[in-house]
């Protein structure tokens, strides 16, 4: 029989960088059930292993606590391979060549949508991507073919953060959207492109926005993701995410039903790899701002605290913002269809009726996340009427933060999501421009956040989806134009920048108790990876990644 001590697994032989409070480095790991049994040195494990213990030989590998994704949107990357890809085409004769081999193998009449042009993750194009020098019009596409519809996709804009998205559709499709010479546009961020000499539509629909309008107005008709296209892709991005050794998601920024139910679904079958914490995002088209404060009220039993779930699925608080822009109602009028967002796009209310939820939201021990810089103030306002200290209400995608700012976070108990990827990697140079050299250490300052006592938890919003690449931002800061580092005195050490994608994050939802570190009791959530993230020379730290994922005593991914 089976020691009672015994571990279902011990992994020996390597560097356990454990994050514990004493910083200690182990070398080997005990796992029982779902739990962290012991970490120590090999010897000490020894006495955990037993006749059916599996064990697996480190060889000297790194093992950290598995990564939390602070502001995921996890379920996006999946969607990207629910699409044909464009990738690789350089010339406007591929694209119909890889246009017209989908046609061949789609029923006549039958929608062909494809993903973006230019290269993922962040999908660029311009004339220069093509070798004719100019973009693909409708003209090119019917050549592929003239009995199927085909539209390519924008980007979500924030992938690239370059404006206008481009979309293209062949003249079938602008025939099944009913888009003509006359047709008007539903919005003034979007301009249906004619032709300067003759008036003609060229089929390219541009977009100076950063969250596509047109598929939700002028060709909404054409097919969204399905029900169960999305439950596919959420197991395809939680493979993807695995692999780069994160365990559990934070989605901040909140997520819509559609979402909400593809998690549940893989949640009831048992194939959940990914811990997911998921926010409320509220649709209000159909609610007047009076009724906010009642609908909260409603959803408070299922939405305060730590809200609904267990260790794999958990829904708690709501996402709001200050927004009443009629973009918004538009790209919400397909609704439930969200597209690459996942979140509500009617979730922003005017300022005074944000407010009334906010105070409701405090009064009923709901959280609240934001990403916007305005909603700092109005969290002051709401806590002199009903304090929200000790609930950890979460700001997301701060790109800078003043001195005075930073206290009032502190004051109030905020907790904070930093997206280094967009605001020290692509956008530093332009910030440092912008603030000027005596303003430059305000940018994203995470030093001064982590000596504030802060929770400061990183996070990728999908681009890309490795932790290691805001890790590495972190520690170098540097600018992707300039390439020299961009407010160097708020850089952090490796360990920190660990404990910032480990510890901070299950501060996110209140589960530091739970996960975070490699200690007994906890949940046997870590990663094995392909290089040591504390001597790994500095410019490879980014490209880390994971031999051996565990989650809850579970291996998850091994290459």
């Amino acid at each position: 029989m089976r020691s009672e001590a015994a571990a279902d697994l011990v992994l020996r032989g390597g560097k356990v960088i454990t994050l514990d409070g004493r910083s200690r480095i182990a070398s080997a790991i005990a796992v029982r059930g779902e739990t962290i049994a012991a970490a120590g040195s090999d010897a000490e494990i020894a006495a955990h292993t037993g006749p059916e213990t599996e064990l697996i030989e480190l060889g000297g590998a790194a093992v950290i606590p598995g990564l939390i994704d602070g502001h995921a949107h996890l379920d996006r990357e999946g969607l990207k391979h629910c699409l044909p890809s464009l990738a690789g085409i350089d010339s406007i004769e591929a694209l119909v060549e890889r246009l017209a081999a989908l046609a061949r193998d789609t029923p006549a009449g039958q929608w062909i949508i494809t993903m973006p042009l230019g290269e993922p993750p962040e999908y660029r194009s311009s004339p220069a991507t093509f070798r004719e020098g100019r973009m693909p019009s409708r003209h090119d596409l019917d050549r592929a073919s003239t009995v199927h519809p085909i539209l390519i996709r924008p980007p979500w804009g924030y992938w690239s953060r370059e404006l206008p998205l481009v979309g293209v559709a062949n003249s079938r499709a602008l025939e099944l959207a009913g888009i003509d010479r006359s047709t008007r546009s539903p919005s003034p961020l979007v301009e249906i492109e004619r032709d300067a000499a003759t008036g003609e539509l060229t089929g390219r629909i541009l977009e100076q926005t950063y969250m596509p309008i047109a598929e939700f107005t002028l060709f909404r008709m054409a097919p969204g993701f399905t029900a169960s296209e999305r439950v596919a892709a959420l197991v395809e991005s939680m493979r993807r995410y695995n692999a780069v050794g994160t365990t559990s998601v934070f989605e901040g920024h909140g997520v819509a039903p559609e979402v909400i139910n593809a998690y549940q679904k893989l949640h009831e079958r048992g194939a959940l790899t990914v811990r997911a914490r998921l926010v409320f995002s509220p649709a209000w088209s159909a609610i007047s701002p009076q009724d906010v404060a009642t609908m909260l009220r409603s959803w408070a039993a299922w939405v305060r605290g730590k809200g609904l779930g267990d260790t794999w699925l958990r829904l708690s608080g709501i996402y709001t913002e200050i927004d009443d822009a009629p973009e918004g109602r538009l790209r919400a009028s397909c609704a439930p269809q969200t597209g690459w967002a996942g979140f509500c796009y009617d979730a922003g209310l005017p300022r005074d009726a944000v407010k009334a939820l906010l105070v409701e939201a405090a009064r009923n021990g709901i959280r609240v996340c934001g990403i916007y810089a305005d909603l700092l103030e109005l969290f002051a306002e709401t806590d002199r009427i009903a304090p929200i200290g000790g609930q950890r209400w979460i700001l997301g995608h701060q790109a800078t933060l003043d001195d005075g700012q930073v206290a009032r976070i502190r004051d109030l108990g905020i907790a904070l999501t930093l997206h280094t990827n967009a605001h020290i990697y692509k956008r530093g140079d332009e910030l440092r421009s912008q603030l000027g050299a005596e303003r430059e250490r305000h940018i994203v300052p995470v030093r001064t956040l982590l000596d504030a006592g802060i929770v400061t938890a990183l996070s990728t919003d999908n681009v890309p989806i490795s932790m290691f690449h805001p890790i590495w931002q972190t520690v170098a800061r540097v600018g992707r134009k300039s390439g020299t580092p961009i407010a160097p005195q708020q850089a952090i050490s490796r360990e920190e920048a660990l404990r910032c994608a480990t510890q901070h994050g299950a501060m996110l939802s209140f589960e530091e108790d739970r996960k975070g570190s490699i200690e007994p009791g906890k949940l046997a959530d870590f990663a094995v990876l392909d290089a040591d993230p504390l001597t790994v020379p500095l410019d490879r730290l980014r490209e880390i990644g994971s031999r051996l994922t565990v989650v809850g005593g579970k291996i998850v991914h091994r290459s």
